[in-house]
């Protein structure tokens, strides 16, 4: 298929996957009370115009690829389960699920889109179930693996938290994976894609999306085979994402990585000239960086500045609009990655409504896997190791894709999307 029937799939996918939903969002501070989203920085969506720097740059969905990094035809999917279900629910007044990620700090806009998608997906229940009212409670990690384990005691001593959307980060995942798991507290994960937190036996613990087992390799091929670059420069930041995305990217890329540029950054870092004489002297024809868009923003600049035309190449951790905004007119022609699909065309509208901005990377997986949650308290379900058997028994279609977990909780079934800054 054609890079633009790709985009005409994609407005036809919209129109089968879509929900027409009506609902108010609201942030909720770690006590339950409501805030500004505003206050906390968040951006709009892949797709959607940024502001700042970037003028009239998006972020736009450009092709879906396989692990072979063959691009793949977009397919309309089922018709996606609602969480208003039937409205006949009834549950306890205090059932509530826990949202943990970063909401504040440098990354905030990567948390904030699952926490609005969460809400989202709360107020469509809500409203259409007068006898079942969840609240969705939210603990800011700020994405900082110490962080979270100072807020991960917190959750699970709530006994009204049945269930959580999260950690949002890979670093903090791991980092608190073994309370949750030892607490029988279900953790679904949104956007956390470090290969390795599925493999340390936790039984409560669910991904959303694929891992970078699959981004990696899928990335690395289509950089390789696809576009047929010969000289690709990685870049990591220290953060168990970048590490191990990093990884995958260098062992599909085989000799295409050249070694004599490899460098590694720390999260924080904003001057990269050191970095950017090492690239610049091997004249690359991209340069992939594993990490995040408050790092990846002043990279490119310094890149440009520099002079380096190699294409950039990032993945979902700078897959935001705060990208565009930050790096400005140095983010055009980037290409970013993504286990996460473009938000259909009546659910971003829905989205606006209820949350202010339009949906960016994230949102509809928040959205998503809130909503089977959801559907399990319908079904009568009250405490958190029966949440976490219904999980583990669900086959449904979302509005993303649809869900259904192997035996380590991960989706049987995942593809990658690149989008372009255009």
């Amino acid at each position: 298929m054609h890079r633009r029937s790709v985009r005409t799939a994609v407005v036809g996918l919209a129109a089968v996957a879509a929900l027409t939903l009506a609902a108010c969002g609201s942030k909720s501070t770690d006590s339950g009370t409501t805030t500004s989203a505003a206050a906390s920085g968040s951006a709009g969506a892949s797709g959607s115009a940024a502001a700042g720097g970037g003028g009239a740059l998006t972020i736009q969905p450009d092709v879906q690829i396989d692990k072979t990094g063959k691009e793949v035809a977009v397919e309309a999917g089922a018709t996606p389960v609602s969480p208003a279900g039937s409205g006949s629910a009834t549950c306890p007044a205090t059932t509530t699920i826990a949202m943990a990620g970063a909401l504040t700090g440098a990354n905030a806009a990567l948390g904030i889109n699952i926490l609005k998608g969460a809400q989202m997906a709360a107020d469509e229940h809500n409203q259409a179930n007068p006898n079942c009212q969840v609240q969705i409670k939210q603990f800011d990690t700020e994405g900082d693996p110490q962080k979270a384990t100072q807020v991960a005691p917190q959750i699970i001593g709530d006994a009204n938290v049945i269930g959580l959307l999260g950690p949002a980060f890979s670093g903090e995942t791991k980092a608190t994976g073994a309370i949750f798991n030892q607490a029988g507290l279900l953790s679904l994960t949104s956007s956390a894609t470090n290969a390795d937190l599925t493999k340390n036996g936790w039984t409560n613990f669910f991904r959303g999306l694929a891992s970078d087992a699959v981004q990696g390799p899928s990335v690395a091929a289509y950089m390789k085979d696809t576009l047929a670059y010969k000289k690709v420069c990685v870049v990591q930041d220290n953060s168990d994402y970048g590490v191990g995305l990093a990884k995958e990217i260098i062992s599909g890329l085989g000799d295409v990585a050249d070694s004599s540029c490899a460098a590694n950054v720390k999260g924080g870092d904003k001057d990269f000239s050191a970095t950017v004489q090492l690239v610049n002297g091997a004249s690359p024809d991209a340069v992939f960086y594993a990490g995040y868009y408050s790092e990846a923003a002043p990279f490119v600049q310094q890149l440009r500045d520099a002079g380096v035309t190699a294409t950039f190449v990032s993945a979902d951790g700078t897959n935001d609009p705060q990208f565009v905004a930050q790096a400005g007119a140095s983010s055009k022609d980037a290409l970013l990655s993504c286990p996460c699909g473009p938000a259909p065309a009546e659910f971003a509208t829905a989205y606006e409504k209820s949350a202010g901005q339009a949906p960016g990377v994230y949102s509809v997986e928040g959205y998503d896997l809130t909503t089977i949650m959801l559907t399990g308290i319908d079904s009568g379900i009250t405490d958190r190791a029966a949440l976490i058997d219904y999980v583990k028994n669900y086959d449904g279609q979302g509005v993303a894709r649809n869900y259904k977990w192997d035996a380590q909780g991960e989706l049987a079934a995942s593809t990658i999307w690149m989008y372009k800054v255009q």
